[in-house]
């Protein structure tokens, strides 16, 4: 009989090697190789089998969402935390992951609820400092300096808490590994073993995770498949707004998101977060667009701002903020070819005001207006918003959820809209005049106020 060989299987991309590597040949991680023990061809025996029901005879009780206290919070978990649930928060380092749990679990402990707070990076001392400045000082919040799995596991047993914070799991080790903490093979058994604890508790468990160079949180695989939320924790350098946005969530919406505003005393929440982003816009100047963009289930004002100008040296240069730079350069093509706007020698800057990213393809007609506005140093209507994509025809094409987007540059009083022809049945939710586009012809006609 041959002699199984041992296997080692990466913890990343699942790929299947016999010999050790300190990194995976396949995906390139580091420290990534864990032992297979089970060597190929082994034979299981089957054990006792396992019971077997039909789906029409399984109960469904829907869970009561508990409120933090933070609406912007609850908003991107979906409606509160549901009991049970493992929730995963990662972000840059001094984004406001910390602050805002503390804060969250504050309110939550000013309500009578049970929490726990387990700091495995911080100090008590350095927590009580935090809590300070953000209001806490007095708070009956239940917090521990604790970085063994066993002691928090222990920790969990007795407080027996509705909701609990480990921040962060990459401190946390357990004692029958010989790895070091913050490793794969550390950071999977830790989180495993907690979040087994907490569902079969009840307990809502917030783990913080620590963001590599690449902007992924550390054994990212490892970690979202075991968790039942993905939380990420946003902010551009210099930008005093935090974006809390949803990567998964098996109990809400994804791609939600909740508008922060840092401050001496923490995080605020930003209710109005269009007011927020459009409080500076210089309504003469050229080269600049309101557009009403989808993120989540929340419809959002941002203004689109271009530059552009004759280039001073041979090669134009163009550079963009928070749009797609692949898209830009597509439509900087579709304006030359189909509107005639010789952009060939030109300096072109594109940026999103407030350091918010808009990526959907119905930025394409407000980023177009705005180039084009800029290059005739016209200013573009103040008192307008633009959404819609452009097809590589010059033609406008329909987007999803116009009505939303309408809707809420409505209630902030904008009195024009331009928007592709095709959306023209969600025009009746919009209380001012609306310019349907067929191609970019019409677009630009309202520069010389042709229609």
């Amino acid at each position: 009989m041959a002699r199984e060989k041992t296997t080692f299987v990466c913890a990343e991309c699942g790929a299947s090697f016999y010999r050790w590597s300190g990194r995976c040949p396949q995906c390139h991680e580091w420290d990534s190789l864990e032992e297979n023990r089970a060597g190929p061809g082994q034979r299981t025996e089957p054990g006792a089998p396992a019971a077997v029901t039909t789906l029409g005879a399984i109960g469904v009780e829907s869970g009561v969402r508990v409120l933090t206290g933070l609406p912007e919070f609850d908003r991107v978990l979906g409606g509160g935390i549901l009991p049970g649930s493992a929730i995963l928060l990662g972000g840059d380092p001094g984004v406001g992951k910390s602050t805002v749990l503390l804060q969250a679990l504050g309110r939550l402990a000013a309500r009578a609820v049970p929490c726990l707070y387990v700091s495995c990076e911080e100090s008590l001392e350095q927590v009580k400092m935090r809590a300070e400045r953000v209001g806490l000082g007095d708070s009956a919040l239940a917090v521990s300096a604790e970085t063994s799995l066993e002691s928090i596991l222990g920790l969990l047993a007795v407080q027996t808490p509705a909701v609990a914070v480990v921040d962060s799991i990459q401190r946390v080790a357990a004692g029958e590994l010989d790895s070091p903490p913050g490793s794969q093979r550390q950071v999977s058994t830790c989180a495993t073993a907690l979040t087994e604890a907490c569902k079969r508790d009840g307990c809502v468990l917030f783990l913080v995770g620590h963001v590599t160079k690449q902007g992924n949180i550390a054994g990212p695989r490892a970690l979202e498949h075991l968790v039942d939320t993905v939380l990420y924790f946003e902010s551009e350098r210099f930008q005093s707004l935090r974006i809390l946005r949803a990567a998964k969530n098996r109990f809400g919406a994804i791609d939600e998101i909740g508008v922060f505003e840092i401050g001496s005393d923490g995080l605020r929440e930003v209710g109005n977060p269009s007011e927020l982003f459009l409080a500076e816009r210089d309504t003469g100047a050229s080269g600049s667009v309101v557009m009403p963009t989808m993120e989540g289930t929340r419809a959002l004002l941002v203004e689109i701002q271009a530059l552009v100008g004759p280039s001073n040296y041979g090669t134009p240069e163009r550079k963009v903020s928070g749009v797609d730079y692949r898209r830009f350069s597509m439509l900087l093509s579709v304006l030359e070819r189909r509107a005639g706007l010789k952009m060939g020698g030109c300096d072109a800057f594109v940026n999103v005001a407030g350091g918010i990213r808009v990526y959907e393809p119905a930025a394409d007609l407000p980023l177009v207006l705005a180039l084009a506005s800029s290059f005739r140093d016209q200013p573009f209507f103040p008192d307008a918003v633009s959404v819609g994509e452009v097809g590589l025809g010059g033609e406008g094409r329909a987007v999803s959820r116009m009505g939303e987007r309408l809707k809420e540059a409505d209630k902030l009083g904008f009195a024009r809209a331009v928007i592709p022809a095709g959306n023209s049945g969600a025009a009746e939710r919009f209380g001012g005049q609306v310019h349907r586009v067929r191609h970019l012809g019409d677009a630009f006609g309202l520069f010389s106020g042709e229609r």
